[in-house]
């Protein structure tokens, strides 16, 4: 039995993965909005907005919005699903949980939105819970990542959907050349200006570099129980939306 995965570059224990990941995010909570802004020059929110529009949520559903940080997703979902339908933003670390209660508080949505510490690999929902579940740029940092999906899968309703945002394998030689060129140079470097810590951001851009190409991660969801499964390239594939059903 493997009992060692990847931390960016690195190759550590599994068990030591969650608490170096966790550490990354303790870090990086508080200005983990800002970062997001400066790192993608804003185009992270129409990412974000194109999500929200394939989801297919209705008024009165239950959506999970699973590594859920700082509530981007949560939010624009709270509001489709209105007074009688509930959201859950569950995330494995506390910090980002705060952050994102926080926020979501101070933006008044209070009465439909839940939150939770959960580990994706092992959701702590009964079987057949949420209409959708929704995860934005945090299946890279789980270990197992299979595990998770199923994990995903057995929590979804038949007729339900999962939707996947993740960074992904550019489709054009240059703009890869030039995503490189950016992800390793400038990413720790504005990690360091802004918050300090420019090893968190550096572990970002190997932590991509590891993750599942498109064709993979969509045979991963498949091999979970996901039928009808496509992704969307964005950015000339930066980044990737997979969206698979539960029938």
């Amino acid at each position: 039995m493997n009992d060692k995965t990847h931390f960016g570059y690195q190759t550590v224990e599994k068990e030591k993965k969650r608490e170096l990941v966790g550490a990354v995010f303790d870090s990086v909570a508080e200005r983990y909005d800002v970062m997001n802004d400066l790192m993608s020059m804003g185009i992270h929110r129409l990412w974000k907005r194109y999500t929200i529009n394939q989801t297919g949520v209705r008024y009165g559903q239950k959506v999970l919005d699973l590594a859920g940080g700082t509530g981007d997703l949560a939010a624009k979902l709270s509001q489709r699903v209105g007074d009688e339908g509930t959201v859950v933003l569950a995330d494995i670390n506390g910090s980002m949980v705060s952050v994102g209660r926080d926020r979501l508080t101070d933006e008044g949505l209070v009465q439909n939105v839940r939150y939770t510490l959960a580990d994706a690999e092992q959701l702590p929902f009964v079987e057949n819970s949420f209409d959708c579940i929704t995860m934005a740029f945090g299946l890279r940092n789980v270990t197992d990542k299979q595990r998770a999906l199923e994990s995903m899968f057995a929590s979804i309703r038949p007729g339900g959907r999962l939707l996947v945002l993740e960074f992904s394998k550019p489709i054009l030689p240059m703009l890869s050349k030039v995503y490189d060129a950016y992800s390793f140079s400038a990413l720790p470097a504005l990690g360091q200006l802004i918050a300090g810590d420019a090893d968190s951001y550096r572990y970002l851009a190997e932590s991509i570099r590891q993750h599942p190409d498109q064709e993979t991660l969509m045979g991963m969801m498949q091999q979970a129980g996901f039928e009808r499964c496509d992704y969307h390239n964005m950015t000339g594939g930066i980044v990737a939306l997979h969206k698979g059903f539960k029938f």
